[in-house]
């Protein structure tokens, strides 16, 4: 049985599936390869289908600029893999993030052309925009994947949540990109809702340059 879930005002939609085989989410991967949409999560036979927003998309976007121009002004060596595709299958469990970035490891996965999440690192961050609230619960997935931190907005703010002891935890400031905080994030992503992008962009050149002289 499928449940269909709307936001009308957002023109999003989410697809939860019940009791789907592995093989025919599999099926479903390999008819989109190489397709920005729609995203699939699996856990373990409840399958997701998200078709995102414009607004879900500007969030997303926005949100890893910030990565992209931090880790620049910072000098911090990133690799941006976007929504690439996350699965094991003994784990009966798989994902695409709106956003992903390897940080510490980013060395490690330069060069690759596909990640094999049996043998290569997990991405250092995820980013996920849950403005519908009806999505999957996906710490857990992400948790047995080994991810150090996910950003996550719920369409009013950014919670950052950190992996100990095999859950997460929420802080208030990044880990694996020091000197972000919750606040920040949040600020920087309303502001560049409703500014110029160009001048947004020189604003938080600005403030990121004054943190790294502070």
């Amino acid at each position: 049985m499928a449940t269909v879930l709307t936001r009308p005002e957002q023109r999003e939609q989410r697809f939860v599936l019940n009791d789907v085989s592995w093989a025919a989410y599999e099926a479903l991967l390999a008819d989109h390869v190489d397709r920005s949409v729609p995203h699939f999560t699996f856990d373990q036979g409840v399958l997701e289908i998200v078709s995102p927003s414009f607004t879900h998309e500007e969030c997303n976007r926005t949100l890893a600029l910030i990565v992209e121009v931090y880790a620049e002004e910072m000098d911090i060596d990133i690799c941006n893999a976007g929504s690439t595709t996350f699965r094991r299958e003994e784990w009966q469990r798989g994902f695409e993030p709106d956003s992903c970035f390897y940080i510490q490891n980013a060395g490690r996965i330069r060069g690759k052309a596909q990640i094999d999440p049996k043998v290569d690192p997990p991405p250092d961050l995820v980013i996920e925009t849950d403005i519908s609230h009806y999505s999957l619960d996906k710490l857990p997935i992400f948790a047995q994947f080994g991810i150090p931190e996910v950003w996550r907005y719920d369409g009013e703010k950014i919670l950052i949540y950190s992996l100990a002891g095999g859950g997460y935890v929420e802080g208030e400031e990044s880990v694996v990109l020091p000197g972000l905080t919750a606040g920040d994030l949040s600020r920087f992503l309303e502001e560049g809702k409703s500014s110029p992008r160009t001048a947004w962009l020189r604003g938080l050149r600005e403030w990121i340059r004054g943190q790294k002289g502070s």
